[in-house]
């Protein structure tokens, strides 16, 4: 666990901070302490979409139907709150890694923020590329405060759909009506363990332990709602509020209607893991 430090502020308004490890000689970062994240940099900053449909036969994974939906309405959002979006199509394990260290790699001194979509299979703990699982801590690793300098302080988002168990929450029995005739799917297995480091935000579209619900034809039930949500409330609510609005969205609007009887009428809550240190507003970048 890398020491954290604090020391004489460089100017008024901000704190340095000294962060260092065993063996790592120690990096001293100025970081603001208002209470809101600051949005006034000269760039919103990057956005990664990694959106994975076809795996190979030796996952044992089905295709995952409407995830292209789910990454074009993302893409859209996120380019409306003036993120440079990068999306990725059915990469493997080693590349999605590949990719997201490229990403932490570059010089985000001067963007207010970075964002990661994984779209994809999951299992407790991992989640697919087209070949094979691998762990979430590994994609986010490159990101923590000692391997991206640039990206200190700043809030980091990565937003997972992607299953976490195999468990079906079977809701309460209520009145509600059938989806329609476009059948729901679920993704699989993703994310046991979350960075402990500061100013991560994990959205995962489900909770440990649950099928994570998508429609073949409209998307998943998670991206669906983040991205209603985004359109609605983005510079109106705080970044976490917003979140909260769609667990609402996901619980209250949504009931599967699959091919298999005992996968009907059943329910999903998605899950906030905030590592946050200040209020998060998103909105326009003008």
């Amino acid at each position: 666990m890398p020491e954290v430090r604090e020391t004489h502020p460089m100017h008024w308004g901000s704190r340095l901070f000294l962060i260092g490890g065993a063996g790592a000689d120690p990096l001293l970062v100025d970081i603001a302490v208002d209470d809101a994240y600051r949005m006034d940099y000269p760039r919103r900053g990057k956005a990664v979409i990694i959106n994975n449909r076809t795996f190979h036969p030796t996952t044992h994974m089905g295709e995952r139907s409407g995830t292209d939906v789910d990454a074009d309405n993302l893409y859209a959002q996120l380019g409306k709150l003036g993120f440079d979006v990068t999306r990725y199509d059915n990469l493997r394990a080693k590349e999605m890694l590949r990719v997201l260290q490229y990403a932490a790699r570059e010089d985000h001194k001067d963007a207010d923020c970075f964002v990661a979509a994984m779209l994809s299979h999951g299992e407790e703990g991992e989640i697919y590329g087209v070949d094979e699982a691998i762990p979430i801590d590994m994609l986010t690793s490159p990101f923590k405060g000692t391997n991206c300098l640039s990206l200190v302080g700043k809030p980091k988002i990565f937003i997972i759909q992607a299953c976490r168990g195999t468990d079906l929450d079977h809701g309460v029995d209520k009145a509600d009506s059938d989806e329609g005739a476009p059948v729901d799917e679920v993704d699989a297995v993703s994310v046991q363990r979350v960075p402990v480091e500061a100013d991560f935000l994990m959205c995962y579209s489900v909770v440990k332990g649950y099928f994570s619900w998508r429609n073949s034809s409209k998307g998943s039930w998670f991206i669906q709602c983040l991205c209603r949500a985004l359109e609605l409330f983005s510079g109106k609510l705080e970044f976490t509020r917003l979140l909260t609005r769609v667990n609402k969205m996901v619980a209250y609007e949504f009931e599967s209607n699959a091919v298999k009887q005992y996968m009907t009428r059943k329910k999903q809550i998605p899950c906030i893991s905030s590592m946050l240190t200040k209020d998060l507003y998103l909105s326009a970048k003008h």
